[in-house]
């Protein structure tokens, strides 16, 4: 009954979007001094992931803004895809071949990491999330809690934009939407090649970005940031880069 219920209130929330692929996100932050032992326990983990038949998560560090220092996403597909009793046996095997099985794992987790929070969210195809990732070594994180009753609106204005961002020629930001977990409704990822592409957008002349804005259906561009207060009452983001 409660799987239902959720079911019915994001189909509310999110009603311009198709629901997409299942992914679980999860934001961590290193116990101090321990980010590096860290990110080396989830190298050592890939391996687990290739034999048990799940994709490895991708994965990104943070470099300027939210608290967490490292943000997973994990392809999952679907619940019921995911926790078939054959999969479970599957990643549990892989796990204990590799001499570290999941209880093990989840105890170095806990000694290397001081906070952290999970969300299951739709997003985009697998494919155009792998896309997005190839060649990317730098993101825009952005992370939303609406206001009461505007979470499909918020929806619709990341669509705008990706609209705004299409007429200039920049990379659209992937929308993930929340379906269990943490509170967030929203977040968008913005994929670059470096810090370079990112701040390129300083360059396009005012004229360009005013006919772009008018397209994508906002007043202008310096009413895009306003427009988008009066949906939301929290907002993280954070700047991030590949994990080496």
């Amino acid at each position: 009954m409660r799987r239902i219920f959720l079911v019915i209130v994001f189909s509310l929330f999110a009603s311009s979007a198709d629901a997409g692929y299942l992914y679980k996100a999860m934001f961590v932050r290193a116990a101090p001094g321990k980010l590096l032992d860290l990110i080396a326990l989830y190298k050592e983990r890939m391996p687990v992931y290739d034999a048990s038949g799940d994709l490895r998560p991708f994965w990104m560090r943070h470099s300027q803004g939210d608290q967490w220092d490292l943000m997973f996403l994990f392809p999952m597909e679907s619940y019921s895809e995911y926790f078939k009793p054959e999969r479970i046996a599957k990643r549990k095997q892989a796990a204990e071949k590799a001499g570290l099985p999941q209880d093990q794992f989840a105890k170095k987790f806990y000694e290397l990491a001081a906070w952290h929070e999970e969300i299951f969210v739709d997003g985009p195809g697998l494919e155009q999330v792998q896309k997005a990732f190839t060649g990317a070594g730098f993101f825009h994180v952005e992370i939303f809690i609406s206001l009461p009753g505007k979470q499909a609106e918020l929806y619709r204005e990341r669509e705008m934009e990706n609209a705004y961002q299409e007429v200039l020629g920049r990379p659209e930001n992937l929308i993930f939407t929340h379906d269990q977990g943490a509170a967030w409704d929203l977040f968008t990822i913005g994929f670059y090649r470096d810090l370079k592409h990112y701040a390129e957008s300083a360059d396009i002349p005012e004229v360009k970005q005013a006919e772009a804005a008018r397209l994508a259906g906002f007043e202008g561009p310096d009413k895009i940031g306003p427009y988008l207060r009066t949906l939301i009452q929290l907002h993280h983001d954070t700047l991030a880069v590949v994990v080496k």
